[in-house]
């Protein structure tokens, strides 16, 4: 039986980023028939031109960035809140897999988001644009698929998310939305 893998971009770029942890969290948790795996260079990715989005010329990274998400079965977009809003580097992620138009990597994938922020909400607000961002983009947004954590500078101040039952039991309860996209998508 063969995994589905789930393509894990966090918007962060912070070392010690809650929403890495919270990633990180997430890929300790995955069932045994999932495989989470984390994206590392969205730091590493020019902002989206559509000048340098040229076939034989796309730069490194986000030529990476595409491969990786047209093998994936699924995305997680895991983001904290940046001024209300998701963060930059997320942003051009999604512009970079939404090209070329209605063709780009995002084209019809399942796609989820989730994140923790220091505000009450943990980060509801972002994770809105984020799941507005990559349905426009093409994406097939799993809008069943929650999971905000408020707090975080107070809450993970010395705890992982990892170790964090509360978070742990949340983080398990996004799975079953998740397989049931990809079940679907391997029966189309």
């Amino acid at each position: 039986m063969s995994k589905n893998t789930v393509l894990t971009l966090v918007g962060s770029l912070r070392a010690d980023s809650h929403n890495r942890k919270l990633a990180e969290a997430i890929q300790l948790n995955a069932p045994e028939d999932v495989e989470v795996v984390i994206h590392d260079s969205l730091g590493n990715i020019p902002f989206y031109n559509e000048d340098i989005d040229v076939e034989g010329q796309v730069p490194a990274e986000a030529a990476a960035l595409r491969d990786a998400a047209k093998d994936a079965d699924t995305i997680l977009l895991v983001t904290p809140e940046h001024n209300g809003t998701l963060t930059a580097s997320l942003k051009n992620a999604i512009d970079w897999l939404s090209r070329p138009f209605g063709a780009g990597a995002l084209a019809g994938k399942p796609t989820a988001v989730v994140g923790t922020a220091f505000g009450q909400y943990g980060g509801v607000w972002a994770q809105d644009e984020a799941r507005k961002a990559a349905g426009i983009a093409g994406a097939k947004v799993l809008e069943d698929v929650k999971l905000a954590v408020p707090g975080s500078m107070v809450r993970f101040a010395e705890v992982h998310p990892k170790d964090d039952a509360e978070v742990v039991e949340q983080i398990r309860s996004i799975f079953e939305p998740l397989t049931a996209s990809q079940t679907e998508e391997a029966a189309a």
